[in-house]
């Protein structure tokens, strides 16, 4: 009897032990470090005057992320370039193992890309058209969250981002907007995966005078130059499609991803369209691809991998008299995943961008646009 009794006080205590760590806060750090270098030149004479080959670290990042139970809370601050800046800033609840409500100054989910740290983007850079259309930045809002084994769905009531940055009262009305990702993934296993998704997103413009701004840089950090790019002063409201599909078979994957933009503007002005797509031909050398569910797309590979990327985009911001430019970018990437904290990149770009009258661009001219750049990141 001594026996038993004795047995069932050691499981009362260890579930007394296991709930009380269920319940204890927990705290840990965030750090990223960027250091870029690069080589770089443009065809065109203008753009060449502001493209300088060099070395940057565009981002340091420190921040904490806080767990107790089912609440979260995460908040970064960056340093690049003698500032700083807030970067995520969320309160989240996960009210099971398959759903979660976030709320704060984040990104949210559009697309492929946008499930994805700026970092970590397999071609070193973010493609132009995702970067183009204004999808991948953090806005203040809050975001439901679904994932189980077959499907992931998000659905974002959201601001635009000058909300996080000044009073109301300074930006007049501000923009806002809803935006949905949907994906279905039959096929999550190592070495073998394929999804099919859409995102969507409808925003109305802010009150500011030019209250509706979409470019797109060239692909380096280490001289920040504009590509193309368009602005209204007359957008009424704009409304954003994305189709995406993603397969790997062992050490190969593909990730393509389409995005068409429609803006209304006021009055007998003609509406506006454009549109951009990119697809990444992933080679992993000693390796296989893996999944990761909640943000739906190929896991960061396994330490000591070494990856190939072939990537081509395409991007149109040219309708009617708007000539925000047309671009197309055909970059080749090699990553080494040195560990879990640690990625080294070498990329090359070869870009064609021109055909700009909206003043955005580094010059409204053909440009041929090269760079050969690396960069270590350290991530914990």
């Amino acid at each position: 009897m001594k026996k038993i009794i004795s047995a069932v006080a050691l499981c009362l205590c260890f579930a007394a032990t296991a709930n009380a760590q269920e319940d204890k806060l927990v705290v840990k750090p965030s750090g990223r470090i960027l250091l870029d270098g690069a080589l770089m030149q443009s065809s065109n004479d203008k753009a060449d005057e502001q493209t300088e080959s060099g070395f940057n670290v565009p981002d340091i990042r420190i921040g904490m992320t806080a767990t107790y139970g089912q609440w979260k809370a995460k908040a970064d601050i960056g340093y690049g370039r003698s500032q700083l800046s807030v970067k995520d800033v969320f309160l989240e609840y996960d009210i099971d193992n398959q759903n979660l409500v976030r709320g704060g100054y984040f990104v949210h989910q559009f697309g492929y890309q946008s499930a994805t740290s700026s970092s970590f983007k397999v071609s070193m850079e973010e493609p132009e058209t995702h970067s183009a259309f204004g999808v991948g930045g953090r806005l203040l809002g809050v975001m439901f969250l679904h994932s189980d084994d077959k499907f992931l769905g998000t659905f974002s009531l959201y601001s635009d981002n000058q909300s996080f940055k000044k009073p109301a009262n300074q930006t007049g009305y501000q923009g806002s907007g809803v935006m949905s990702r949907l994906v279905y993934r039959p096929k999550t296993q190592r070495g073998d995966l394929f999804h099919i998704g859409v995102g969507l997103n409808y925003e109305l413009a802010s009150k500011n005078r030019s209250n509706m701004k979409w470019t797109a840089p060239y692909p380096t950090r280490v001289s920040t130059l504009t590509a193309i790019g368009a602005q209204f002063d007359d957008a009424k409201s704009d409304f954003k499609v994305s189709p995406e599909i993603m397969i790997a078979k062992g050490h190969v994957g593909l990730e393509t991803q389409y995005i068409y933009m429609n803006v209304n503007r006021k009055g007998d002005a003609p509406s506006y369209s454009a549109w951009g797509a990119y697809g990444n031909l992933r080679f992993l050398f000693n390796s296989e691809y893996t999944y990761t569910k909640n943000d739906a797309g190929i896991a960061t590979p396994d330490p000591k991998s070494w990856e190939l990327v072939a990537a081509y985009n395409y991007t149109d911001m040219n309708d009617g008299a708007i000539r925000g430019g047309k671009l197309s970018d055909w970059s080749l990437t090699m990553n080494y995943y040195i560990n879990k904290y640690m990625i080294w990149r070498v990329s090359g770009h070869y870009v064609n961008a021109g055909g700009n009258n909206t003043g955005l661009a580094v010059t409204p001219d053909k440009n041929n646009f090269s760079v050969l750049e690396t960069r270590l990141q350290i991530k914990f």
